[in-house]
């Protein structure tokens, strides 16, 4: 058995304007709340390990030695050569930090420019500016991280098409192996959220979001990026890790509020540190909610996850894995998404076309029982 390992270190120099993730700006507890996650690690060990992700809050802001800590904590149950990623912002990663990654076994940085626009960093609430990414890549490659990954963001404030010309400018420049571009959220709850409400800041409409999307994926691939995901491109190595999110393999997650799923059985751990450290003293894995999920429930979260992949889905596949037949359970949703050329079907395969992907929330309700 082979599980997908999270890290959740939640804390950052200063929370952005638009994320709502667990995080804190107190650095006072760093060294408690490492010993304690990799208690938690021992108390509820993973079998064998198949990839790790290293997130937050943001990883790169505290110091590298403690992720060594984790890193050797985890290497018993290591078996062969997998991908293990650590995030980071430009502004915290340090030369010592990076050597600290590389003793670690880390092969992986996913690093966090999301524009490359000063004013739009600035109204976000990034600490960065678009000189400190060129400056963090530098020093990547200087260690022979070959295989980067760099977080984009569409639909910020005030983002135009020129911002997204000038941003694969330097895409082609500072040449990752694989770029993420996902779109924002305004989160309930958040100070962009707020400005937004406010009428301070103005978000790009649908039409424009969708005009900037259809270049992105169009030029990206002119310059050797393939797009396996709605919003991840590669040239040759897809994230493993998010893979084995989006086709439904196991993963266990440690630290505050990560999340777990293993079969049919969802969980999440506290957020609440006096709870966390409380519970792994009494050799209980820190959780605070168990979803006990059903074979329907997962066959839907294999659709909704499967569509968002460019190989789209094998029913074939799909039939064999949950032991019965899909294409009878899903014949209606997709003769009609057929119809309304939404979907492609091209033997076992099931694919979203350009115009799938704009409605893809739509396509998803259609395969929802």
């Amino acid at each position: 058995m082979r599980e997908g390992i999270y890290i959740h270190i939640p804390y950052c120099q200063r929370k952005c304007k638009y994320c709502d993730f667990l995080s804190f700006t107190n650095f006072d507890n760093v060294e408690k709340y490492i010993t304690y996650l990799i208690r938690e690690i021992e108390i509820f060990p993973p079998h064998e390990i198949s990839s790790i992700f290293i997130g937050g809050g943001t990883p790169s802001a505290i110091d590298g030695v403690y992720i060594e800590k984790i890193m050797a904590a985890l290497k018993k149950y290591i078996k062969d050569e997998i991908e293990i990623t650590i995030e980071a912002n430009p502004n915290s990663l340090t030369e010592k930090k990076v050597l600290s990654y590389k003793r670690a076994g880390i092969n992986r940085i996913s690093m966090g420019a999301q524009s490359s626009n000063d004013t739009i960093l600035k109204t976000i609430g990034r600490l960065h500016k678009r000189e400190d990414v060129f400056k963090a890549v530098k020093l990547i490659k200087k260690y022979g991280f070959t295989n980067f990954n760099l977080d984009f963001m569409l639909d910020l404030p005030g983002q135009t098409l020129e911002d997204i010309k000038n941003t694969l400018e330097d895409i082609k420049i500072l040449n990752p192996e694989h770029i993420s571009y996902y779109s924002l959220i305004l989160e309930d709850g958040t100070p962009l959220k707020k400005e937004y409400l406010e009428g301070k800041i103005k978000i790009p409409p649908v039409k424009k979001d969708r005009q900037m999307y259809r270049y992105l994926v169009k030029n990206l691939e002119k310059i050797g990026y393939k797009q396996y995901e709605t919003s991840n491109f590669a040239k040759n190595f897809p994230s493993s890790h998010n893979l084995s999110y989006w086709k439904l393999k196991d993963y266990i997650g440690y630290g505050l509020n990560a999340h777990s799923n293993l079969g049919l059985k969802r969980f999440y751990n506290t957020g609440n540190f006096e709870e966390y450290f409380s519970l792994i003293d009494q050799n209980k894995k820190p959780t605070l909610e168990v979803e006990n999920l059903t074979k329907k429930d997962r066959i839907n979260e294999y659709f909704i996850m499967g569509l968002r992949l460019t190989e789209g889905i094998d029913l074939l596949e799909a039939s064999k894995k949950f032991e019965m037949d899909l294409f009878s359970y899903y014949k209606e949703a997709i003769e009609n998404n057929i119809k309304y050329k939404t979907l492609i079907k091209k033997e076992n395969k099931i694919f979203l076309t350009t115009y799938g992907k704009d409605v893809a929330n739509q396509v998803e309700l259609d395969f929802m029982k």
